[in-house]
């Protein structure tokens, strides 16, 4: 089975999901920032992405639509992981290309349904 990959600039945040997601069974990469996960995209298509909006430089919406334009990686289910909470925010993400779309804290629980709903896990 395939990782999954989680890119989120904050260390904590990163941990902390791969961490939840370990409890489900599922394993995980991180990437600390937009960066470092362009970099092991050109390599790796992960099982599923859960990816931060708000990052320094090139930000999880612009990492969204290289992963939609990308061929090798266009079907990967993407689950945003934000503190923005905006409804444009949600819009606008899910119009890109995101399946679901979770706001920080996260719980395990909220985690979960994500997953289920992009159909990572059933």
């Amino acid at each position: 089975m395939t990782d999954g990959l989680i890119i989120d600039d904050n260390r904590q945040t990163a941990d902390a999901l791969q961490q939840m997601l370990g409890l489900l069974d599922i394993p995980a990469k991180v990437a600390y920032g937009s960066s470092p996960a362009l970099s092991i995209l050109t390599g790796f298509v992960p099982r599923f992405i859960c990816l931060d909006i708000n990052m320094p430089g090139v930000d999880g919406t612009e990492v969204l639509a290289y992963i939609r334009r990308e061929p090798r990686l266009m079907k990967v289910p993407v689950i945003i992981i934000t503190s923005d909470d905006q409804p444009e925010t949600r819009q606008h993400v899910l119009r890109g290309g995101a399946q679901a779309m979770v706001i920080k804290p996260v719980t395990l629980e909220v985690l979960e349904g994500a997953l289920k709903k992009a159909e990572v896990i059933t």
